[in-house]
């Protein structure tokens, strides 16, 4: 068992958390982007308040453990490991919470390369629970604004986890999803399952638009981000995201697995 001090020591040799591999310029610079209603950050969220760049920056200091001093300007990004265990110990009491009910989950990535195993572990526990994972629009296909244009990707689903592919990928060898911000994969499953008559999802689980998509449309979701995503903070803050764990979603993704133990084990479905 993965007491709270190892995964503590965890998370600072591994850089998921303390001074992590996010820089403060790209982070500023979404910050900047989130201000200005930039869609590509916004990532399904619809800010309620006039989100500006000192409120931004405040938020991020008091959810995540940044530098709260604007003059801080280049260099490496940090997170506060003590908020980090906070979070998850919230992201698993929603997990113990579905699991005790049987509820039916959907869970997606917009970083499959880093957190598919995180994210397969707690889908894996889930299910042995007895909660549906759902996998709707399986196959369907979404148009996706790339920084290489209008590209359309198909939703698939590896280990229960949603997540979007480039045309002509998924042959054996190829890396197992695209990078993607996007929320219309998780608009697109949700409205697939309801044009089917359900069930649909009690909590969705994930990052990215995966999340703050679903809690736009006013599903309960929780999730990780990092400090460039400030996203998924301000649905937490506003309500529509209902746990968001600060953490470097940039690392191998063997890093990862611990934060499933530890939150399997929380939420008293260890494997």
């Amino acid at each position: 068992m993965l007491t709270v001090d190892g995964l503590r020591a965890h998370l600072l040799a591994s850089r998921l958390a303390g001074e992590i591999g996010t820089s403060r310029e790209v982070s500023l610079r979404r910050y900047r982007l989130f201000a200005a209603r930039d869609p590509r950050v916004l990532i399904g969220i619809d800010p309620e308040a006039p989100w500006g760049q000192r409120e931004l920056l405040a938020l991020m200091a008091r959810r995540c453990g940044v530098s709260a001093d604007p003059r801080y300007t280049a260099g490496p990004d940090v997170i506060d490991p003590e908020r980090t265990l906070a979070a998850l110990d919230a992201f698993a009491e929603r997990i113990g919470s579905v699991a005790r009910r049987g509820a039916p989950v959907l869970l997606g990535t917009g970083h499959p390369h880093r957190l598919l195993g995180f994210y397969g572990r707690l889908a894996d526990a889930l299910s042995a629970a007895g909660c549906e994972v759902l996998t709707p629009a399986q196959g369907r296909c979404v148009d996706i604004l790339t920084r290489f244009g209008l590209r359309t990707h198909r939703v698939d689903y590896v280990r229960g986890v949603g997540l979007v592919r480039e045309p002509g990928s998924g042959r054996p060898g190829r890396e197992p999803g695209a990078h993607c911000h996007s929320p219309l994969p998780v608009r697109v499953a949700l409205a697939a399952a309801a044009e089917a008559g359900g069930p649909l999802p009690e909590l969705v689980i994930g990052d990215h638009g995966w999340v703050c998509g679903a809690g736009q449309l006013g599903f309960e979701a929780i999730g990780l981000a990092d400090t460039d995503d400030p996203a998924l903070f301000v649905g937490e803050a506003q309500g529509s995201v209902s746990v968001a764990v600060p953490v470097d979603d940039g690392m191998p993704s063997g890093h990862y697995l611990p934060l499933a133990r530890y939150v399997l084990n929380r939420a008293c479905l260890s494997q």
